[in-house]
């Protein structure tokens, strides 16, 4: 009896504890960090939703996302003057910066409900994991989910990134439980996967995998003839692509019922069997020419930064290789074992489609795409694989082999816990920890513009009275924080002298001047792990 009192405790103890640290974790990160690149094009299109119910702005991504972040702007009532003509990255400043609002607390409002629902997606991971491998699997794939610092950096955001990988993966795990129950699954499968392709254009790639997925779950809860089985996988699958198109014509109506489009930016025309994929799309057309658009970025000659080498293009083994450096070393041998283990168990190798076919294809077109920014191009992976990793148990039932997986979480926890509240410039401890991850990669990998207030509050309480030059990659204005800085790149390289602060993404892509400048400079401290002062 009183193992079973101790059992009864200990597993909502942990499951409270490891949502608790992750709540912590991505709290801290929203209210010290300035906004991210992306951040504030999101927060001015979802504040033009709410007074103007327009969606002229960011046309390149669907409304879910940026409805779910406008309930926090609601909350914060930011003012924004109407009918502003910009572009998106202007809107973005002029709210947070250039009509009296208070940029700290608008954003942290808009940062909580994608909090929320990162911590709502923990439940997945647990619940999915838990149907597959026990109590304990459940708990070790919550507690993957709850450290990954990728998972943690974005999803303390107000950007797209987890919102639509953590939709993807619910749709999934409905998909899953169709096998029983498919006429009470189905629809919510398909209302998932309709906000996966609400929120992001990426998650396009995985729903001929989720439809069939929707087939071979109705052909598993059927009986009778094979004819009569295909004929309702057939309409299972049907069934569920309707209800996510719907769900994204819904989202569209929620912002605009009219449904006036008048796009404030350029949209390309694209041609060939691309072309003729967008104009078939079910969609409205504010969709579709959000797809243009993203067609057209891929045209784009973008750069790139890996293991130190600065590129033009894309690399193929890029993600790969970001993923090595960004992905807790225990964390990636748990993924190895969890793939494995569901291919080779037999009884779980009914869930192998489910857990690896979509993360593959979304991991497969992400590495096919010109832009080599960071991570969150695959944060499917440490989802999917979170739930996969929770059925290693199931194949090591040796007391060792548990110890071992126990092991190597907690190897896992303390290099997320070492990071904090760095988290968004994580890597492992193989490539050197935070502290080296701009040697290695760059952009939304180690450096999005998140650390202008902390650069702040160095440069007052070290460096004040000093003449401060300043190169930063970012949407934050310096000069809201107290950053009266010179940018030296419009000067001769030997007027600089004083105090050098460089965005650690604009030092990897420095050429020319700008390079000559570094070079002749001391690297003194850096401020987050992404800004680095220098003196000269």
């Amino acid at each position: 009896m009183r193992r079973l009192g101790v059992r009864s405790w200990a597993v909502p103890a942990l499951v409270v504890l490891l949502l608790g640290q992750m709540l912590v974790a991505m709290v801290t990160a929203a209210v010290r960090q300035t906004p991210t690149i992306d951040e504030p094009v999101y927060v001015g299109a979802a504040a033009v939703y709410l007074e103007e119910h327009s969606l002229r702005f960011n046309p390149e991504h669907p409304p879910l996302g940026k409805l779910l972040i406008a309930a926090g702007v609601a909350v914060a009532q930011p003012r924004l003057d109407p009918g502003f003509d910009g572009d998106q990255t202007q809107l973005g400043r002029r709210l947070l910066y250039e009509s009296g609002n208070d940029p700290w607390r608008v954003m942290l409002w808009a940062r909580l409900p994608v909090i929320a629902l990162t911590l709502a997606f923990a439940a997945v991971v647990f619940l999915f994991a838990r149907e597959l491998a026990g109590t304990a699997g459940g708990l070790t794939a919550l507690a993957l989910y709850c450290l990954s610092p990728d998972v943690i950096a974005h999803g303390s955001l107000a950007t797209l990134d987890v919102p639509a990988a953590g939709f993807l993966l619910t749709a999934v795990w409905l998909l899953w439980r169709a096998r029983h129950r498919p006429r009470r699954f189905l629809p919510w499968a398909g209302v998932a996967l309709g906000a996966a392709l609400a929120t992001k254009m990426s998650t396009l790639p995985a729903v001929p995998v989720l439809l069939a997925l929707a087939g071979v779950s109705v052909w598993c809860a059927s009986e009778g003839g094979g004819r009569r089985r295909a004929a309702r996988a057939c309409a299972g699958a049907a069934a569920v692509g309707l209800v996510a198109v719907a769900v994204v014509w819904v989202t569209y109506l929620l912002v605009d019922p009219r449904l006036r489009w008048n796009p404030q930016q350029h949209v390309p025309v694209v041609h060939g069997l691309r072309g003729l994929m967008v104009e078939s799309m079910p969609l409205p057309e504010p969709y579709r020419d959000g797809m243009r658009v993203q067609f057209g970025f891929e045209n784009f000659p973008w750069e790139g930064f890996l293991f130190g080498r600065l590129y033009t293009g894309s690399l193929w083994y890029y993600l790969p290789a970001a993923l090595l450096v960004k992905t807790p070393l225990g964390m990636l041998a748990l993924w190895a074992a969890g793939a494995v283990t569901v291919l080779a168990v037999r009884r779980l190798r009914p869930a192998a489609p489910y857990l690896l076919a979509a993360p593959a294809v979304l991991l497969a077109a992400a590495m096919q795409g010109s832009r080599n920014f960071g991570t969150r191009y695959a944060l499917c992976l440490p989802l999917f694989l979170a739930v996969a990793a929770g059925c290693v148990l199931v194949a090591l039932r040796h007391r060792w082999g548990r110890i071992a997986t126990g092991a190597l979480v907690a190897f896992v926890a303390v290099s997320s816990l070492r990071t904090f509240p760095f988290y968004l410039p994580y890597s492992n401890e193989a490539f050197g920890g935070p502290a080296r991850t701009r040697q290695h990669l760059h952009d939304s990998n180690v450096d999005w513009g998140q650390d202008l207030g902390r650069l702040a509050e160095r440069l007052r309480e070290r460096y004040r009275g000093e003449r401060i030059w300043l190169v930063y990659k970012g949407s934050g204005v310096p000069s809201y924080y107290g950053i009266r800085a010179t940018d030296p790149r419009k000067v001769p390289p030997e007027r600089v002298h004083g105090v050098l602060a460089v965005s650690d993404s604009a030092a990897a892509k420095a050429t020319g001047r700008q390079a000559r400048l570094l070079e002749g400079s001391r690297p003194v401290e850096d401020v987050g792990h992404s800004i680095t002062i220098y003196r000269r």
